[in-house]
């Protein structure tokens, strides 16, 4: 097995319902929209200016763009076009600046909680947004809810599987990706030796692997062989975006970073540009494991 089973063909739309797709940086929002057109859904796309970086490859779809301080003009826009789903999808790398924001009546009225999920962090300003969409007749859906076969599967999910020194390595990291999630800083970690040695923060699960690798080449780590990178969904994150992934660069950074291999939560993962990501996992002597759920979130497995 290498992805989870495909669920049922994408959502079950009443007539009239249009399926629109808010894109970030990356592919995941072109697997997105591929993966909706291979279900028979044809997606309209926003797509955030400044932050994607295949926008040529949404070329045929029907799209408009949106600068991150015009947010108040998201809902007439999703009005405007029939949108009644919405999946938010990508990479957004900076936070809108509030002092240029334009506003409008239906932002005013959640200014205050926009303000204050700023502070909170990355996942308290999705929460605000997608209740803010609901409540206002946009039902906001999950990457994996709509393309099922994006996400990871159970079990090893490459030729190379873990052995007993990963196994401990892994629920160190775990446990460390779990207690960073709850103060909504990362989704990953590493650990080496059975002893967590980094945890990402602000720069990402790129920058995390890029601290390992250059750990490795200062010495830093010397006589410590072997490794696992874990990514894992936050406590109580909201699901239906910023769910953990990983690549085919995420295998190239793991490999340059001495690991062994990298563990993801199954059905709360997603595992982009899956075939490639898989080969060159194969190709390196990785493994890529998919946890189930309740050891990744920290019950018996």
């Amino acid at each position: 097995m290498t992805r989870a089973e495909p669920a049922e063909a994408g959502l079950a739309l009443a007539p009239g319902s249009r399926v629109g797709i808010i894109a970030g940086g990356g592919s995941l929002p072109v697997e997105v929209a591929d993966g909706l057109v291979k279900h028979g859904i044809a997606p309209f796309i926003i797509i955030a200016a400044g932050e994607v970086d295949r926008e040529a490859d949404f070329a045929a779809y029907d799209q408009e763009k949106l600068a991150l301080e015009d947010i108040g003009l998201l809902l007439p826009l999703l009005k405007r076009h029939g949108i009644t789903h919405l999946v938010l999808a990508g990479e957004i790398k900076r936070r809108p600046r509030l002092s240029k924001i334009r506003p409008t009546l239906g932002l005013l009225a959640i200014i205050p909680s926009l303000i204050r999920a700023l502070r909170r962090g990355d996942d308290g300003l999705l929460k605000v947004l997608t209740r803010g969409l609901e409540t206002r007749g946009v039902k906001v859906v999950g990457a994996h809810e709509v393309v099922p076969e994006l996400t990871a599967g159970e079990g090893p999910l490459t030729v190379t599987e873990p052995n007993q020194s990963d196994w401990r390595d892994i629920e160190a990291a775990r446990r460390a990706a779990k207690a960073i999630g709850a103060l909504d800083i990362g989704q990953a970690a590493i650990a080496i030796g059975g002893r967590t040695i980094a945890l990402e923060g602000i720069e990402g699960t790129a920058g995390l692997l890029d601290r390992t690798r250059e750990l490795r080449g200062h010495g830093r780590l010397a006589g410590k062989a072997r490794g696992v990178l874990v990514k894992c969904a936050k406590p109580g994150q909201e699901l239906r975006a910023d769910l953990p992934s990983i690549g085919p660069q995420t295998i190239e950074a793991a490999h340059a970073a001495g690991l062994a291999g990298i563990a993801v939560e199954a059905g709360r993962s997603l595992i982009l540009e899956g075939p490639a990501t898989i080969a060159r996992a194969n190709a390196l002597g990785l493994f890529i494991v998919g946890l189930p759920t309740e050891l990744a979130n920290g019950g018996a497995g």
